[in-house]
This record gives structure tokens, sequence and C-alpha cells, in this order.
């Protein structure tokens, strides 16, 4: 990528950088970022992917050098460890972008979970719990999950059932919660529980900051994650004692403090999809100019090319509808039917992508050598996470007001 943003670039190659298209809204200070955080990839992680992906982990002193070169601090207040609190989406969609550029998200599923489960505790916790808990994760020292999904709820999050009920001092929490990033190394859970005493839906729902270690919390690893991420766990909370302190926000009036949430998580989402998709097409477009089939290059059969030109269409397609996002989101809109909708364009088309991908490297794939395999497994959880597409395609309705 050019350091002139606005450059012309009527050829670019076709490889992981060339195949995002310019952007007018990034500028010098974003690729400052980016190329920032590609030295941080290329230094701490890539020379240690291999075996972090098998082992879906990766060290705790892992969190202390992203601290260290800003990436954990990116977009909260200096005054608690913060790092460009005036930070723009374009941030962390390309710090996410970079994260996801070896092929794997065993490093981002947990070293950014904070991005999601902090923001409700800086914004509207007490100055104890600044100190006591922000500014530790944000140096690196403590980490935080963000406890939304339940068993039997899955994406719809005002189904939950777990409950805290107030008693003296403290609440009272008992239930359960799966599929939650980065559970089993957490130190403090941003857990959703229904607090009002009928089920009232979306308006019964409080948030409780808590301890990860106290009696009657009970973590465990979820079955067939491991290759993903190990610390992705199940929670169960019985009779946790939680201090009234621990409240975040108002009670009963929580579900409003997860909704920009869900909306950060879906832009990381779409952004690593993005990310991975093009990880995945620069691979087969590179094979496919190296590997001879029947006297020629693969690359030069017809159907061969057509196939990479639509995977191209597709990936630029959707980074034309995340610009609009962006920028309708810098104008002070919050696009939220666009964002649900992009979301689920975007897990597709890495869905195709990876699989188009595999399939035109053929055996080579399956090895293990390539970025293409580790994407291709990782591709179906993406498309569960921040909600299913069933789930966005009804929120989107709603928004549109069908």
């Amino acid at each position: 990528m050019s350091r002139d943003p606005n450059a012309r670039r009527a050829n670019p190659p076709l490889d992981f950088d060339g195949l995002r298209p310019p952007s007018p809204h990034i500028c010098a200070a974003h690729l400052a970022w980016r190329d920032q955080v590609r030295g941080f990839v290329d230094t701490h992680v890539a020379p240690q992917i291999a075996a972090w992906d098998a082992a879906g982990t990766f060290p705790d002193e892992l969190y202390v050098t992203a601290a260290r070169e800003g990436i954990l601090g990116l977009g909260f207040p200096e005054a608690v460890g913060g790092h460009l609190p005036e930070a723009d989406p374009w941030y962390r969609i390309l710090a996410a972008e970079e994260l996801h550029r070896l092929g794997s998200g065993v490093v981002f599923a947990d070293l950014a979970t904070h991005w999601i489960a902090l923001p409700p505790v800086v914004s509207l916790g007490s100055a104890a719990l600044q100190e006591e808990v922000v500014r530790p994760v944000l140096a690196g020292r403590k980490r935080i999950a963000f406890a939304v999904t339940e068993p039997a709820g899955g994406s719809d999050a005002s189904a939950m059932t777990s409950r805290a009920e107030r008693r003296g001092n403290d609440w009272v929490v008992n239930g359960g919660k799966t599929l939650i990033s980065g559970a089993l190394r957490a130190d403090y859970l941003l857990t959703a529980v229904r607090t009002a005493s009928t089920d009232a839906g979306a308006g019964g729902i409080s948030l409780l900051l808590v301890d990860a270690t106290a009696p009657g919390v009970t973590r465990r690893p979820v079955p067939g994650l491991g290759w993903y991420s190990a610390s992705n766990g199940a929670i169960e909370f019985q009779d946790v004692l939680v201090p009234a302190g621990r409240l975040i926000g108002i009670e009963n009036r929580g579900f409003a403090s997860l909704v920009p949430q869900f909306n950060i998580e879906r832009l990381s989402s779409v952004a690593a999809t993005l990310a991975m998709s093009r990880v995945c097409l620069a691979e087969a477009i590179a094979w496919c100019r190296e590997r001879h089939t029947f006297g020629q290059r693969l690359i030069d059969h017809q159907a061969v090319r057509h196939r990479l030109v639509d995977l191209v269409r597709l990936t630029r397609s959707a980074y034309a509808w995340l610009d609009q996002c962006v920028w309708r989101i810098q104008r002070g809109e919050m696009p939220v039917a666009d964002i649900a909708m992009l979301k689920v364009h975007a897990t597709r088309t890495l869905e195709r992508t990876a699989r188009d991908a595999m399939h035109l490297l053929g055996g080579a794939a399956w090895t293990g050598a390539s970025r293409i395999e580790r994407a291709y497994r990782e591709a179906r959880i993406f498309a569960l996470g921040g909600g299913t597409e069933e789930i966005l395609d009804d929120l989107a309705a709603r928004q549109l007001r069908f």
C-alpha cells in the first residue's frame, strides 16, 4: 500500500495489501498506525503463530507487549492508561486486519476481547474500578471477558435467563454463559444478567462486573473449540456474591449499554473476515500463477480466472460498504441495519473465498503450510459470533421497518 493513501494505483499487486481497494477515508495517520501494528505482528506473533494456532492460545506475556505497543489501549482515555483516545473506527479496523493477516484469529480472539468488555466499565464504572480494573487490563496485567451468550438463548440476548437478586449489599448471581471469548483466562467477567422481578425482556437486564475467581464461579472449556481459542469457555454461576458497587450502569437498563458493544464486535468481525478473505485470495492467486496443469499455468484457464474475478468482486463490494458504514458513524449516525447486513455479507464472503481457495490449491491446501487452511477452519465461527445470519437479518428488517 502506498504511503500516500490517495495515490492512484491502476494495477496494484494482487497481494494482501493490493487486494484492499483504496479508501478516501484512510489517511497517512491511519497507515502509520497500520504499520505499527504490522511491526508488532511480524516481530511478536508471526514467528510463533503455527505453534499458537495448534495450541489455541499464546503466552500471557503477549498482553504486556501489546500494551507497550499501544494496541491494548487504543481508543481508551489516557488517564487510565489508554492510547490515542480520539482514534476513529478505522484504527480498530486496521488493527483487526493486521491481527488476522496471518490467517488465524487465535491472538485476536483473546487479545482484543476487552474492546467490547471494557468500555462500559470505563464510561459507567466508579473511580475505584478505573484503578482496580481498567488500568491493569490496559497494561496487560489483568484480563476481562464479555459474558452475554447463553446455552439456550444463543444470539438472542434479550432471552437470557441468568439472574441476579439483590440481598443487602450484594447481588446473588445464578445461571450460565457459553462460548465466551477469553473466559478461561479472564480475571473479570462483565456479565449480563436479568435483574427484573418479572421477565421484562431487554428492559430487565443489568450489567455486573464479576470476579472470575469468586466462590461459585465455575469455568470450563467448550469441547470442539480448541482449534480456535482454547480460552473460549462456558461459565456457571451458583449463588455468586457480587458487591452492589459492581453494578455497571443503571439497574434493569443494561441492554442499552450492550448495543454499542455489539456494533463494535460486528465491525471487528467485518474487518477480520475481509482481511482473511484477502489472505485466501492472495495465496490462491499466487498459487494459480505458479501451478501448471495441462500444459499451462492454472491461472491461464478461463474458468479459474472467472472464479478469481468473482472473489475479487465480492471482496471489493464489501469494502465499499464498509467505507460507507464508517463514514456514517463519523457523521454521528449508527447504521445498525447496514452493519448487521454487512456482517452477514462479509462472513459469507470469507466462507466462499476460503472454500474456493482451498479448491484451487487442491491437496496442497490440506498440508497446513498455507494460511488458507487456517482461515478455512475459522470461517464458520465468524458467521456465528456477534449474531447469526438469522438474528442479524431480523435485526436489519426491524431497523428498516419492514
